[in-house]
């Protein structure tokens, strides 16, 4: 018990700080030999409630091991400062696109979360040529000329019924080996 206690105490006071992030979680590690081979152990202490969405990502790397050297300050500054960089310019492209948009009278429905709505897909089906009349495509979805043909309705065939629920197939004939891939 006293080897666990002096374990723990030692841990915690041969620690060394190595950094402090934006939101004031601070980072250590420390230096232990472990069956003769010295390892470095990293941590975070967070500032508040235990949020692992709180670190940065140059943090969380510096933590997993995946870069040498911990972030400075100023790689810091320098980051948050291209972050915001891209967050004007994606404000500068949405608004333009919208503008675009608006102007060429395609402004998409705007749903009440905020979200902009997908494509309308039966003006890209409209759009696709078909090889025939009245074929359907390989999702299922109505072609052109379905569309085009949507006031004549045709009677929907169903398929036949097989007599046997049997599977059908060259289970007793199969030799291991002898398959080959269709041409």
């Amino acid at each position: 018990m006293s080897k666990l206690f002096g374990k723990i105490a030692g841990f915690f006071s041969n620690r060394t700080l190595v950094g402090v992030d934006k939101a004031g979680n601070r980072y250590f590690f420390v230096k232990e030999e472990i069956d003769g081979i010295m390892k470095e152990k990293r941590w975070v202490v967070f500032k508040g409630e235990d949020d692992p969405t709180s670190i940065p990502v140059e943090w969380i790397c510096w933590l997993n091991g995946q870069r040498k050297k911990a972030p400075t300050p100023e790689e810091m500054m320098e980051l948050e400062a291209r972050r915001e960089r891209v967050r004007q310019n994606v404000a500068l492209l949405k608004k333009e696109e919208m503008e675009r948009n608006s102007k060429e009278g395609k402004l998409r429905k705007i749903i009440s979360t905020g979200q902009v709505m997908g494509p309308d897909l039966k003006s890209f089906i409209r759009q696709v040529p078909t090889g025939s009349e009245g074929a359907q495509d390989v999702e299922g979805l109505p072609t052109r000329d379905t569309l085009r043909n949507s006031n004549e309705k045709e009677p929907v065939q169903e398929k036949p019924i097989p007599e046997s629920s049997e599977p059908v197939g060259s289970g007793h004939t199969f030799r291991p080996g002898t398959w080959q891939p269709p041409t």
